[in-house]
């Protein structure tokens, strides 16, 4: 069977088109944080300034961030999460537990979340229907695009 033209649909690669190069989520993680102005996140992402520019420019056209001016002469934006990129934002805290976990074995972690209850931030993802946590056990997938099972395509 020949290999299908297109690799298999899926909404990770279409979120990873948007957010997945560099310095995408590290701009949202600032913007989440507050820091909404172009030197604030070259200063804190490490991003150089023309690639910033295209991914705030990227982000801004995909509806994760707003821009509005706060200056006109020059003129200077601010960068605001829109409801799209608030809904990346536990992605963002997902992603700093798992980082903290295996990629600081030291336990030295640069930054700590503080949920509204005052406890320390933990993510856990769970289930909509049952609140149970979600466990790779306890999954099936189900695809949904034509001609393909979990295994690959189907013959054409």
């Amino acid at each position: 069977m020949a290999a299908p033209k297109d690799p298999r649909p899926c909404s990770i690669a279409d979120a990873l088109a948007l957010v997945g190069e560099k310095y995408s989520l590290l701009v949202l993680r600032e913007v989440c944080l507050g820091n909404s102005r172009f030197d604030q996140l070259v200063r804190n992402t490490g991003a150089p300034r023309d690639i910033l520019a295209t991914r705030l420019r990227r982000l801004v056209d995909a509806g994760i961030l707003g821009k509005r001016a706060y200056s006109e002469r020059p003129p200077r934006f601010e960068y605001r999460p829109t409801q799209a990129g608030l809904e990346l934002e536990p992605v963002l805290m997902t992603l700093m537990a798992w980082g903290d976990r295996h990629l600081r074995p030291d336990g030295e972690r640069p930054m700590a979340i503080e949920h509204s209850c005052g406890s320390e931030l933990a993510p856990v993802v769970t289930c909509r229907a049952c609140g149970d946590a979600v466990r790779h056990e306890d999954l099936t997938a189900h695809p949904l695009a034509p001609g393909w099972t979990v295994q690959g395509p189907t013959a054409a």
